[in-house]
């Protein structure tokens, strides 16, 4: 089975990888908007509009918008919602709630993906700690992404990160996945399991990692408008993620501004030969430095 989904998996050259950086840091400033508006009183679609506006002002497409024929820009997902909420302008956040944020961007036709939680106002501690946790798990696994080693190593350090922190349910309806010229692909990548297990990392894979927690039971439910996902027992849900790239200099963060320096050393120490740091600089500065005439080329 591993050995087929190794023949599919989609490897980029650098000047791909250049264009999903740049549709990378699409998706990082639109998250980053609509979390600066996300406010009491403000409606789920009134923050579907800032992160619209972000990516067409970008020159960008969204992933999301029409695909499958989901609805909007964004998924904003409140409480116990975990994934695929639809943006409603009903839909008015209050003070105490947690909102995931989910979005994607496309540039000259290469995909990321990213997603952030955030509490509205002030939150409780209990559930500041479910996010910490979340956010922690996500660059835990991030850190394992290394050539040579294998997919399950990113699972099993989500899993382990996340039993570390607490008694929190770990969703396994829904899962990270390959990502480039479309926006979902193989392979899989769960959040928990064994490590040293299924196809063996390769430069030039890119692979979009998620943690999806709860805080209670993992079961989902899905709503009957056909996208919204929630937990079966109404615990508050979590949801982080990023768009990573493997490289020769080690792991580089396509989601994140700095290519996911400074958040490595905030939560996670990546493994000797994985560092994000100055050869994560290296990755960064070859491929910020290639035009977009250059991707082109290197497209065809």
């Amino acid at each position: 089975m591993w050995k087929r989904r190794d023949a599919d998996i989609e490897l980029k050259t650098p000047g791909q990888l250049a264009a999903m950086r740049a549709a990378g840091l699409v998706v990082a400033n639109a998250l980053r908007a609509a979390a600066d508006a996300a406010a009491p009183g403000m409606s789920t679609a009134d923050l579907d509009a800032v992160a619209s506006d972000t990516i067409l002002a970008a020159g960008a497409t969204s992933s999301f918008k029409g695909y499958h024929g989901f609805p909007a820009t964004i998924c904003t997902s409140v409480n116990a919602e975990i994934v695929h909420g639809i943006p409603n302008p009903g839909k008015k956040l209050r003070e105490g709630d947690v909102l995931s944020i989910d979005c994607g961007a496309i540039v000259d036709g290469w995909h990321a993906d990213a997603a952030l939680s955030i509490g509205i106002g002030e939150i409780s501690a209990e559930l500041a700690r479910l996010l910490n946790a979340c956010e922690q798990a996500l660059w835990h696994g991030l850190a394992r992404a290394r050539v040579g080693g294998r997919l399950t190593d990113i699972s099993h350090a989500v899993e382990q990160s996340v039993r570390s922190a607490g008694d929190y349910g770990i969703v396994e309806d829904y899962v990270g996945h390959g990502i480039g010229s479309q926006m979902h692909m193989d392979p899989p990548v769960h959040n928990q399991g064994r490590p040293g297990h299924g196809p063996v990392l390769r430069e030039g894979m890119a692979l979009a990692v998620e943690p999806l927690l709860t805080a209670g039971s993992p079961e989902t439910v899905l709503l009957e408008d056909g996208w919204t996902v929630l937990s079966a027992d109404g615990g508050v849900a979590a949801h982080f993620e990023h768009t990573i790239a493997l490289t020769a200099d080690g792991p580089w963060v396509l989601t994140a501004p700095d290519g996911g320096r400074s958040d490595f050393a905030r939560f996670a120490t990546p493994l000797a030969g994985s560092l994000a740091g100055p050869a994560g600089c290296a990755a960064d500065s070859r491929a910020l430095n290639n035009s977009a005439a250059g991707n082109r080329a290197a497209h065809s």
